[in-house]
């Protein structure tokens, strides 16, 4: 009688761990600019409402067309630069590289950089800072189009300048740190500082969840 009940012990114990790891793998979305977490029941009408990532179009730095069309079923990081930042921005291109490394040849994966001065780069200078930063996955599109399209799909779209900035308009300057996770049905997913190499691994490792993610 004691070893059935501690098998049963076992096997109750073992079924609660799971239960705890499955729902810690359940990414949170994010509706507001607050980032504040939901975990919305997908059959009601009101996940039909959730926030979404509105339609754009830009120009990558093969002076390729880069639109939402583009990411649909797709899994994307989104973030915003400048080449001639000499501050943040680098050291979130090396970080966005180490993301990129990891989904080098994963189709699924995109990524989406968008420049805050697009008056300056242009594609053939989006194409040579590719080259000076070893940005080499073909999946990773540093963008230019736009300045107003690029300031409202950053503030009202993505949230990347959180609270703060999501009321600004296209004469204050937007500089981020931000990574944005994107689902592939165009919810946003996560929020990670770009300069944090720990959160970096983290946006790595939910990439991963979202690709699985039905």
């Amino acid at each position: 009688m004691k070893k059935l009940f501690l098998l049963f012990l076992t096997f109750a114990i073992a079924g609660c761990s799971q239960k705890k790891e499955q729902a810690a793998t359940v990414l949170p979305y994010f509706n507001t600019p607050d980032f504040t977490p939901t975990w919305p029941d997908k059959t009601t009408d009101a996940f039909q409402k959730m926030h979404v990532i509105p339609a754009f179009s830009f120009t990558d730095q093969y002076g390729q067309q880069v639109s939402n069309q583009t990411v649909v079923n797709k899994v994307y990081v989104a973030d915003f630069f400048f080449t001639r930042c000499g501050s943040i921005c680098p050291i979130m291109t090396d970080n966005m590289n180490k993301v990129a490394a990891a989904f080098m040849n994963d189709r699924n994966v995109m990524i989406l950089s968008h420049s805050v001065t697009p008056e300056l780069d242009n594609v053939g200078i989006l194409k040579q800072y590719a080259a000076q930063k070893h940005i080499t996955n073909p999946n990773w599109h540093l963008l230019t189009g736009d300045k107003q399209q690029i300031y409202t799909l950053a503030r009202r779209g993505y949230f990347a300048d959180e609270e703060i900035g999501y009321n600004k308009d296209v004469t204050q300057f937007l500089h981020t740190e931000n990574f944005i996770l994107v689902d592939r049905k165009g919810h946003i997913r996560g929020v990670y500082n770009g300069t944090v190499p720990f959160e970096v691994e983290s946006l790595i490792r939910h990439i991963k969840i979202l690709e699985q993610e039905l």
